[in-house]
């Protein structure tokens, strides 16, 4: 066949500017596709020569080999695989997404489709070269043809190509890229190439080879040597058995992968068969990163498929919360883009990330369920680490909610950490229903809160909750195995069942005989207490502020402010111990009356963490106070 020029599909000109201009996030993806399509022609070989030995030749040891000219300033990429004929070569580099490897996969039937499980999808990888090159030849041959039948291939990715016939020994196929000028210091280095096949093709079970360089003192330069060496690992760790992986070589990869010196905390290892098949290999690490709480930091969860790497940060297969996951999840087969950088969202990708999400919180719960006190040492670090990222699952992901709020862990009056939903539940006192909570900026004003005492009187234990994120958390967590969770700084106190009749009758007369000095209070701090009660739960403490039920609490209100955000303006309620002698000194003294009420009301702000409107006054109010 002399030399033909051939024109591309009608639309096939502005798809490969979209290919070479837009389809593609960085320049180095073109070496990811070419190195994945010649492992794709190996893989359609090997197949092939199940039923045709002869299809081997005389070379049975597949491979891929990348090698440059830096004078001509090509990069080829070599396979010894299946190669292509003269009509294979016009249909499928001449039409976009035209994949002989899609054919193929189509004549498969029934149980050999499972044999070629390994062969994966052509799409429009090849036409990534044109990111670099103005030029790409593609010489070639189909295993099983006769060395006169080669062909060779040619465009520069307008709207034309050239095909013509060689003489070519060697079957497969031979990629050649013309690349540009100011592409070509950039990719005609060996250690730059390295780099690349290293980040994208390192687990592609094929050899990659590429030529020896060493340092030449006399040219003071590195020099390229006829030796060739293969430069990528050549086996996927987490295709492996597990039964033959060393818990060394999990962390070594776990190092490899995450950049992290230290070795994870714990991590799963398991492949899922059925409709979704995919290999997962996760880990969680022992520290947080400096930007874990950024929510829109990608994941660290990497994507292959078929021992492919597609991209980096598939945060598309691990929920939000989760985003401190490290690991790989290896696909049998996924719906991409037609970059193969993008996800196309599917009940595929669904399965997989609920999946991976159950994996983790399994793993998660093996370590905190654990009897081992190493174990559970490990599952604490883990949450100190992690776990207020882990609390945003409480309103992100519905489905785990109750897994998730048996792993949480709070300190209470009873301990400063580690307590969890269900040791707190297990020491409840007889008749109690209501898991206490109260939520503050630190652990030191959560325990001197005055609004404990009455429950530091009893015995009663309450959880102290000292995240940031613990108010957000409140609005979506109701109640733990049919325990509400309630407030103690929300509404009046009610122990139920907890609190004696004569405690409950002396409350009613005590609020009766203050009743007096309780008007004159509403009346003085009207502008400042939505209402002035009586309250049983301050033990040593004249007063203290609470909010209605349903109302935003302070805490969350000072949050807001703080982060900038305007909160809805509500006033407190403040509550009075009739029995503390501030209190009883109040009702007597009627010439310092708004003085000591407006005392009241701020200490009882300032116990609780808050900040005074106008600390002059109140100064003042103290020093006329102490110089009566």
């Amino acid at each position: 066949m002399s030399k033909q020029t051939h024109a591309f599909q009608a639309e096939v000109k502005q798809i490969l500017h979209l290919v070479t201009h837009s389809l593609y996030s960085n320049k180095e993806i073109f070496l990811r596709e070419l190195v994945s399509n010649a492992s794709d022609a190996c893989d359609k070989l090997r197949f092939e020569a199940l039923d045709n030995a002869a299809l081997y030749e005389d070379a049975p040891n597949l491979e891929v080999r990348v090698f440059f000219d830096a004078e001509a300033k090509t990069l080829t990429i070599r396979d010894n695989g299946i190669g292509m004929s003269a009509e294979e070569a016009a249909s499928h580099l001449g039409t976009i997404a035209k994949s002989g490897t899609r054919e193929f996969m189509a004549k498969l039937e029934g149980d050999q489709k499972k044999d070629a499980n390994l062969i994966g999808q052509f799409g429009v990888g090849f036409y990534s070269g044109f990111i670099v090159a103005d030029r790409i030849t593609v010489e070639t041959r189909r295993a099983g043809l006769p060395p006169e039948q080669g062909v060779r291939w040619s465009s520069e990715g307008t709207g034309e190509f050239e095909l013509e016939t060689l003489t070519r020994a060697e079957r497969g196929t031979d990629v050649i890229l013309h690349l540009r000028a100011e592409e070509a210091d950039d990719f005609l280095k060996t250690w730059r190439l390295k780099s690349i096949i290293g980040k994208y093709s390192d687990h592609i079970s094929l050899p990659i080879l590429m030529r020896k360089e060493e340092w030449d003192a006399e040219k003071s330069q590195q020099v390229l040597k006829d030796e060739w060496e293969t430069v990528n690992k050549a086996a996927a760790l987490w295709a492996r058995s597990k039964s033959d992986i060393t818990d060394a070589e999990y962390q070594a990869f776990y190092q490899q992968i995450s950049y992290d010196t230290e070795p994870p905390l714990t991590y799963t290892h398991n492949r899922v068969e059925g409709r979704s098949e995919y290999t997962q290999l996760l880990y969680v690490p022992a520290k947080a990163p400096f930007d874990l709480w950024n929510r829109d930091k990608r994941g660290g969860v990497k994507l292959y498929v078929k021992r492919v790497f597609i991209m980096d940060d598939a945060e598309a297969l691990m929920p939000v919360y989760l985003r401190f996951v490290k690991g790989v999840i290896d696909s049998a087969d996924l719906p991409l883009n037609v970059s193969r950088e993008l996800l196309q969202e599917s009940r595929d990708v669904k399965a997989i990330r609920e999946g991976s999400t159950k994996r983790v919180l399994g793993m998660l719960e093996a370590l905190a369920d654990s009897e081992s006190a190493e174990d559970k040492a490990r599952y604490q670090k883990f949450w100190n680490e992690f776990g207020a990222v882990l609390k945003e699952g409480i309103g992100e992901d519905f489905q785990n909610r109750e897994r998730l709020a048996k792993l949480f862990r709070f300190a209470s009056t009873h301990a400063d950490e580690g307590v969890s939903f269900a040791a707190y539940v297990s020491r409840m006192k007889e008749g109690q229903e209501a898991i206490y909570v109260i939520a503050a900026d630190n652990l030191a004003a959560a325990k001197s809160s005055p609004q404990l005492e009455i429950f530091r009187k009893k015995g009663i234990e309450v959880l102290l909750l000292v995240d940031r994120v613990d108010e957000w958390m409140l609005s979506h967590l109701y109640e733990f195995e049919g325990h509400p969770l309630q407030s103690v700084a929300k509404g009046a106190v009610d122990l139920g069942k907890l609190q004696d009749e004569d405690e409950k009758k002396q409350a009613e007369a005590a609020a009766e005989n203050f009743k007096p000095t309780l008007e004159k209070l509403k009346a003085a701090l009207k502008d400042r207490a939505k209402d002035v009660r009586v309250t049983m739960r301050l033990v040593d403490s004249p007063a203290c502020l609470v909010v209605e039920e349903g109302d935003m609490s302070s805490h969350l209100a000072r949050m807001l402010k703080q982060a900038g955000q305007n909160a809805p303006k509500s006033q407190p309620i403040l509550e009075v111990n009739p029995e503390h002698q501030l209190v009883k000194r109040l009702a007597a003294d009627e010439a310092r009356f708004d003085d000591l009420a407006h005392i009241l009301f701020d200490q009882a702000l300032l116990a609780e963490g808050g900040q005074l409107e106008e600390p002059a006054s109140y100064v003042q109010r103290v020093t006329r106070l102490l110089s009566a």
